[in-house]
C-alpha cells in the first residue's frame, strides 16, 4: 500500500511539472517563479533518489520544452526538411566523404564543401511567389510545418519582397531563427535560453507578442527554386546576400579533410566571441548537381552532416544501475547518478550501453565518474576515477533475466558469426515491457504519427490500462480520458482527429511501424515493394506460406540473413501475430504505390554485377527504383534485367542470366538508356 501511496505522490508532482511546463515553454504564461519550480523539480529527484520503482525519465530535469504548439494550421512542405546525420571526430568526416566518393563512384577525394556555423535555433522556411513573400512554415515533424508566416513577417531582417534580377517565380528558402546573445539579455528574465525565447515567441497566436521579440533569421538553404539557375551551394548563399536576406559571414569552401579540420577547430575556439550559440559547423557538398545525384536516405540527405563541437564533460557519482527494456528486447543498462549540469542540460541518466561495457570499464554502484554529452546524445560514462572508489563497491553483475521474468539471451551475430554483446528478451509483446515500448515506437512521427500520443501519454495511459496493445489505439475510452487532468474538450478532439488520420496508412508505413528487428524505414520500404498489398503481407502469418516467402525474400537486394532471419523470429511468435491481425482490423492499409508508374523500370527487376566507371552501384540502384523498377541480388527467371559493368564482372551471373533468357545490357548500352 505503501508504494502505491507513493507511485500516486510521485505522479502528482510529475503532472504539476507537466502543467507548469505546458504553461512556460508552450504558453509563455509562467504560473509559478522560477524558486516554486526549481523546489518542485528537486522533489522529484529527491523521490527518485530514495525509491528505486520511480522512474526519472518523467523527471522535467531530464526533459526542457514542451511539444509543438497545436494553434497553428499544419501544411504539408513541398519537399521534407530533413535533419542531419552528426559527426563528432576526423574519422566521422572522413567516412562522410569516403561514403559520398563510393556513391558517387569517383576517384576525387577532396569533394569541395561549403562550410557554414550550426545555429543553435528553430529552422523555417519562407515561400516567396514573383519576389512576394507568401508563406513562413516551421520546420514541423520535417514533413508537416505550422502556418507563422504572421509571426515570421515581424522580423526586420526578412525581406517582405525580393528586389533584384532574374528572380524565380518560386523561391522556398531556409533558415534559422534566433536571438543574438546581447538582445536575449535584455528579455532573459522571460525565457530560459535563447533558442527557448525563439522557440516561444513563434508560437505566440498574437504576432503583435511575437514583435517585441528580437528575432533574427540566417538563410542556409532551399527547398524548391523554380526556375533554378544556380550551380552551388556558394552561389546559392552569396546571390541571397544580394536578394538583401542576411546569410552568415562565416560560410566558407573547404577542399579537404585537412581543411575541415582547421575549420572546425577556428570556428570552436572563437564560439564564445559569436553573437549567437552554435554547436557545431555544416558542411555540404557544394555542387548543386552532385548534392542532386546524393539524394536523400530517409532521415537526412547524403550531402550534408553536422560536425559538432567538443563533447562536454562533468564528474558525478553513481547511485545506482537500472535496466531498461527496449521494443527489440535489448536490455539496456542505466546508470542513475547524482544530477549534474552537462552542455547546460540537468542530467540525471547515463547509458551504460551493455554488459560488455560495464565489465571492460569495470563500473560499480558508487563510483565517481566522467560523463560527457555532446549535442542532443544522452550522457555516456567516458571512465571511472579508481583512485575514489570505495572498498565497498562491489563488481556488478548483470542480470540474466528481463524485468519480465523472462531468460535473456544473447545472440549470434550472422554477419560476425559472433555473440552479440546485448542481451535480449525473446517474448516479444508476451513481455509487457516490450509491448509497451513498441507502442512508443508505433506512434511515432516516422510510423504513425499521432500527434498527441507521446512517450508519457503512452506511459499513463499504459498504467490506467486504456491502452495495452496497438489496436487499443484505435478503440479509446475518451469518455475515461475526459476525467484525467490535462485532457480537455480541445485535446481529446485534436487526439482524435489525429488517430483517425492515422488509421489511413501506406504499407511501407507499417511494415515498419509494428516494429520487426532489423527492419528500418529502407527495409520496410523495400518488402512494402515486394509484397505490394495487406494482403499478400498477411500471408507471413501462416507457417506454410512464411517458409516459401522468406526463401523469395533472398532475391530483394537490401534484404539480407539478417533481417529475413529477424521477420521469421518475429512471425513465430504467435503473440506478435495476434496482435498484428487486430491492429490490421482497424487500418486502412494502402497498397504499395509505384512513384513513377511512367518511368523506363516501371515492373521492371533489374540486377547489377561488375563495376561501373561513371556512377557507383549505389547510384544505379537508386536511379532503378526512381523509375519505377526493383533491384534483385540473384538470378531467377523473376529478373528481368542484367546490366553487366566492365569492371570485374561475375561470368556466372552472365551465363546463367543466358541460360534463363535474361535481357542482358553493357556498361554502354546502361548508360544510353539513361542518357547519361
Amino acid at each position: 500500500m505503501k508504494k502505491e501511496l507513493i507511485k500516486k505522490e510521485y505522479d502528482s508532482k510529475i503532472d504539476l511539472a507537466k502543467k507548469y511546463n505546458k504553461a512556460y515553454f508552450d504558453e509563455d504564461k509562467p504560473l509559478v517563479s522560477d524558486r516554486e519550480y526549481d523546489l518542485l523539480k528537486i522533489s522529484i529527484l529527491e523521490l527518485e533518489k530514495k525509491y528505486f520503482f520511480l522512474k526519472d525519465k518523467y523527471s522535467p530535469s531530464a526533459n526542457v520544452g514542451y511539444k509543438p504548439s497545436n494553434k497553428f494550421q499544419k501544411i504539408n512542405h513541398e519537399k521534407p526538411m530533413l535533419s542531419l546525420s552528426n559527426a563528432f571526430n576526423k574519422q566521422d568526416m572522413k567516412d562522410f566523404l569516403s561514403k559520398i566518393s563510393n556513391f558517387l563512384n569517383s576517384q576525387e577525394s577532396n569533394i569541395a564543401l561549403s562550410s557554414e556555423p550550426k545555429i543553435d535555433g528553430i529552422s523555417a522556411s519562407l515561400t516567396y511567389k514573383n519576389g512576394l513573400l507568401s508563406k513562413g512554415l516551421s520546420r514541423g515533424d520535417g514533413i508537416v510545418g505550422e502556418d507563422i508566416l504572421q509571426n515570421l513577417l515581424t522580423i526586420k531582417n526578412i525581406p517582405k519582397k525580393i528586389i533584384g534580377k532574374n528572380i524565380p517565380k518560386i523561391l522556398e528558402i531556409r533558415g534559422e531563427i534566433y536571438i543574438g546573445k546581447k538582445d536575449f539579455e535584455t528579455i532573459k528574465n522571460n525565457f530560459a535560453n535563447p533558442r527557448n525565447a525563439a522557440g516561444g515567441s513563434l508560437r505566440q497566436k498574437d504576432s503583435r507578442e511575437t514583435a517585441k521579440i528580437p528575432l533574427k533569421y540566417f538563410v542556409y538553404g532551399f527547398g524548391i527554386i523554380e526556375p533554378s539557375f544556380f550551380k552551388t551551394q556558394i552561389e546559392f548563399i552569396e546571390k541571397m546576400r544580394d536578394w538583401g536576406f542576411s546569410v552568415n559571414p562565416l560560410n566558407k569552401v573547404v577542399q579537404s579533410l585537412d581543411d575541415i579540420e582547421k575549420q572546425h577547430k577556428l570556428i570552436e575556439e572563437n564560439r564564445i566571441n559569436l553573437d549567437y550559440d552554435i554547436d557545431g559547423l555544416v558542411f555540404k557538398v557544394n555542387d548543386l548537381e552532385l548534392q542532386s545525384r546524393l539524394g536523400n536516405t530517409s532521415n537526412s540527405p547524403r550531402w550534408a552532416i553536422a560536425y559538432k563541437f567538443s563533447s562536454e564533460k562533468a564528474v558525478t557519482k553513481i547511485k545506482d544501475i537500472v535496466i531498461q527494456v527496449g521494443r527489440t528486447g535489448a536490455i539496456t543498462p542505466v546508470a542513475k547518478v547524482e544530477p549534474v549540469t552537462v552542455g547546460g542540460v540537468v542530467v540525471s541518466n547515463a547509458t551504460l550501453h551493455n554488459e560488455d561495457e560495464i565489465n571492460r570499464k569495470d563500473i560499480r554502484i558508487g563510483d565517481v565518474i566522467i560523463i560527457q554529452r555532446a549535442g542532443d546524445v544522452i550522457p555516456q560514462v567516458v571512465s571511472v576515477d579508481k583512485t575514489k572508489r570505495h572498498k565497498k563497491n562491489k563488481k556488478y553483475n548483470f542480470p540474466t533475466k528481463c524485468l519480465c521474468g523472462s531468460i535473456t539471451k544473447k545472440e549470434i551475430n550472422l554477419l560476425t558469426n559472433k555473440e552479440d554483446s546485448v542481451r535480449r528478451c525473446i517474448k516479444g509483446y508476451e513481455c509487457s515491457y516490450i509491448a509497451k515500448e513498441k507502442l512508443k515506437h508505433i506512434v511515432s512521427k516516422e510510423a504513425f504519427n499521432i500527434d498527441g500520443l507521446g512517450k508519457k501519454v503512452i506511459d499513463k495511459f499504459w498504467d490506467l490500462k486504456i491502452i495495452k496493445f496497438p489496436s487499443d489505439i484505435f478503440k479509446i475510452n475518451y469518455e475515461k480520458i475526459g476525467h484525467l487532468e490535462g485532457w480537455g474538450e480541445l485535446s481529446i478532439k485534436n487526439l482524435k482527429k489525429a488517430i483517425e488520420k492515422a488509421k489511413t496508412v501506406s504499407l511501407n508505413r507499417f511494415i515498419y511501424s509494428i516494429g520487426i528487428r532489423h527492419i528500418g524505414q529502407e527495409n520496410a520500404k523495400i518488402l512494402s515493394g515486394f509484397f505490394g498489398s495487406i494482403k499478400r503481407f498477411s500471408l507471413l502469418f501462416i507457417l506454410s506460406k512464411r517458409k516459401k516467402i522468406l526463401k523469395n525474400l533472398n532475391d530483394l537486394d537490401g534484404i539480407g540473413d539478417t533481417q529475413i532471419k529477424s521477420i521469421e523470429n518475429f512471425f513465430s511468435n504467435l503473440k506478435n501475430v495476434e496482435v498484428v491481425k487486430l491492429l490490421i482490423l482497424e487500418l486502412n492499409i494502402k497498397d504499395f504505390k509505384i512513384l513513377n508508374k511512367k518511368g523506363k523500370f516501371n515492373n521492371k527487376s533489374v540486377m547489377f554485377t561488375g563495376g561501373f566507371d561513371k556512377i557507383s552501384r549505389s547510384e544505379a540502384k537508386v536511379l532503378v527504383e526512381d523509375n519505377g523498377g526493383k533491384v534483385l541480388s540473384t538470378i531467377s527467371k523473376k529478373l528481368d534485367i542484367l546490366v553487366v559493368g566492365d569492371s570485374k564482372p561475375i561470368k556466372k551471373k552472365i551465363e546463367k542470366a543466358k541460360e534463363l533468357k535474361v535481357k542482358i545490357l553493357n556498361e554502354k548500352e546502361w548508360y544510353k538508356l539513361n542518357n547519361l
